[in-house]
């Protein structure tokens, strides 16, 4: 199989179904007016951009200047799959982190975030510095606010909270949903590790915390803590 753009491309083209082209872009509802859809669900881009893991860097970054939604998508896809390489040499581990942030006004939708945060922004830092995520977190651009977020899900998964809440008391009043929907969703993962840190996360916050974050990240939490916080 070759692996250049074009193939990529093609191959996602054989597969578009125009009539799907609606339902699509109700997935891009955060992303730029210019974005143009083949249409082509997101359940069948991942199989696609699979067999492309190999794809050089150079022609990744090629597939994120591209119009289409489905086909930023398969790129952010690749950079994820190759990122999850556990023999994935360090200095390709840092090329591919390197190219999220550098074109990062590119992966522009919550999708392309949290498909691919986790693994290459996430993992990378794990046993780095981290305040990078800081910067991002105040940035002006809601997709890196958003990605400062889901990047601690490797974090989370090493029992590791502090930089998630850390991150969510930056963002706490955040205006963007998606931002604050990724508030809710992480300090809810990481309130399974550490129900007295998210406790005292929401305690702290309640004040800039939107009623529907506060609401979604309590969720698990018992019926007395939670009309605590809303007391």
């Amino acid at each position: 199989m070759t692996l250049t753009p074009a193939a990529l491309i093609a191959d996602l083209e054989a597969i578009a179904d125009p009539a799907k082209i609606e339902d699509v872009r109700s997935s891009f509802q955060d992303g730029d007016a210019e974005t143009q859809f083949l249409g082509v669900p997101i359940g069948k881009i991942f199989p696609v951009a699979k067999r492309y893991t190999d794809l050089d860097l150079a022609s990744v970054e090629a597939l994120l200047a591209d119009p289409h939604y489905e086909i930023r998508m398969a790129a952010v896809a690749v950079m994820d799959f190759k990122a999850r390489r556990k023999s994935l040499p360090e200095a390709d581990r840092a090329a591919i982190y390197d190219l999220y942030l550098r074109r990062h006004d590119r992966i522009n939708s919550w999708g392309f975030v949290d498909r691919a945060a986790p693994h290459v922004i996430g993992e990378f830092l794990v046993d780095r510095d981290r305040s990078v995520l800081d910067r991002l977190a105040r940035s002006a651009d809601p997709h890196e606010r958003r990605t400062a977020i889901v990047a601690t899900h490797a974090f989370i998964k090493r029992n590791e909270v502090a930089d998630t809440f850390r991150i969510a008391q930056i963002l706490a009043d955040d205006p963007h949903p998606y931002v604050q929907k990724a508030i809710a969703s992480w300090t809810r993962e990481a309130g399974k590790r550490d129900e007295d840190a998210l406790v005292s996360f929401l305690q702290r916050n309640k004040d800039r915390l939107p009623r529907p974050t506060m609401t979604a990240a309590s969720k698990r939490l018992d019926d007395a803590t939670r009309a605590r916080l809303r007391g």
